[in-house]
């Protein structure tokens, strides 16, 4: 069951104060000045926010109120969130791990009202919808959104407490028991073989196939590639005793280059190769690195064309990563295609596309 949440009121704020930095505050007043039949008393509201005309807020299950000037109660309902709702956000542990550091994923913007869905009320003598005092009380409502997410949860009707105890529900462990598990024993390991895939000599670990047994709704080709990038990944935490944090792309064409899948981004998995997120990020993303990179470059690279981070000359392209390195790269049918490891300094990184010591 939810519970209402007070806020103290705001102070007096000045004139340049802005409402909603959030995008999902921003969506708040979209959504309210949307729906407003009078601009001119959402301006008498922003006025009312900004000077500390509004006593405390409460927000409770699809509401928020306040008194305004004293005598007036002001308040504006929300629709509430329907259960199907709760297990949209259970579909994937990151909504609540955003919700938790403050963020709103976008993918949960449904939980955001649209034209229509803020009602507003208040017993001033004014007609307009919103009056100024239920205007104001939106705009303030904005300041809290942005603070505190969770805060949209507990209008449509859901508070945190709740909404965890719903996910915590939902994402309840289920399949075989642990004790059950090992009963099985262990399986062997996959070994490991370095291999280099490409002219220029790059290498990297590539752990043997495991042989599994064909069962009912498992595809082994899939569960062996699984079996065998999680003993990768165990392979590089205990050698470097740290795993990076990958972004959902990132880690697909880590799959991908490591163990030969074919996902239609060959620049891309040849990056990874070279060079992991850091070369990655090299081939995608166009920075403007620091004046001293730039000007060792200039002496080293003379007559090349530059754009940020990139020097061209002909067919041939070196590019400057954030990790201090030097990427080369050969136009392959237009398009630039990494062509070798990263070096320490331009020249040595321009002579792997040249064929020069």
């Amino acid at each position: 069951m939810t519970a209402a949440k007070g806020f103290p009121a705001f102070a007096p704020q000045g004139a340049g104060a802005r409402f909603a930095t959030s995008w999902w505050g921003r969506a708040w007043l979209k959504a309210l000045e949307d729906t407003s039949l009078d601009h001119t008393l959402l301006a008498k509201g922003r006025a009312y926010a900004k000077t500390g005309q509004l006593g405390p807020i409460t927000v409770s299950a699809g509401r928020i109120a306040v008194v305004a000037e004293g005598e007036y109660t002001a308040a504006v309902h929300v629709a509430p969130v329907t259960p199907a709702f709760v297990e949209q956000i259970a579909a994937k542990a990151g909504h609540l791990a955003a919700l938790l550091d403050g963020d709103l994923p976008y993918d949960l913007v449904e939980l955001l009202p649209g034209v229509g869905d803020l009602e507003p009320e208040c017993d001033c003598p004014d007609w307009g919808h919103p009056c100024k005092h239920a205007a104001a009380l939106c705009y303030q409502a904005s300041w809290l959104l942005d603070r505190d997410p969770f805060l949209l949860m507990l209008m449509r009707g859901l508070d945190k407490d709740d909404l965890i105890a719903s996910l915590q529900r939902a994402t309840a462990p289920t399949g075989t028991p642990v004790a059950e598990a090992y009963a099985h024993g262990t399986p062997p390991l996959p070994s490991f073989t370095i291999r280099s895939s490409d002219p220029f000599g790059a290498e990297h670990a590539v752990a043997e196939p495991l042989e599994v047994e064909p069962a009912p709704g498992i595809d082994p080709a899939a569960l062996r590639v699984l079996a065998a990038d999680a003993a990768l990944r165990a392979r590089e935490l205990l050698v470097s005793g740290a795993a990076a944090v990958l972004t959902e792309f990132q880690d697909r064409v880590r799959l991908a280059a490591t163990h030969d899948l074919d996902i239609g981004l060959p620049a891309a998995v040849q990056s990874w190769r070279y060079g992991g997120a850091d070369a990655l990020d090299t081939l995608t993303t166009a920075w403007t690195p620091p004046k001293q990179a730039v000007a060792r470059a200039g002496w080293q690279l003379p007559g090349f064309e530059v754009s940020r981070n990139r020097w061209s000359l002909g067919g041939v392209q070196v590019r400057y990563g954030r990790d201090g390195r030097w990427y080369p790269f050969v136009d392959a049918d237009g398009d630039w295609f990494p062509a070798g490891p990263p070096e320490p300094d331009p020249a040595t990184a321009l002579a792997t596309v040249q064929g020069t010591d």
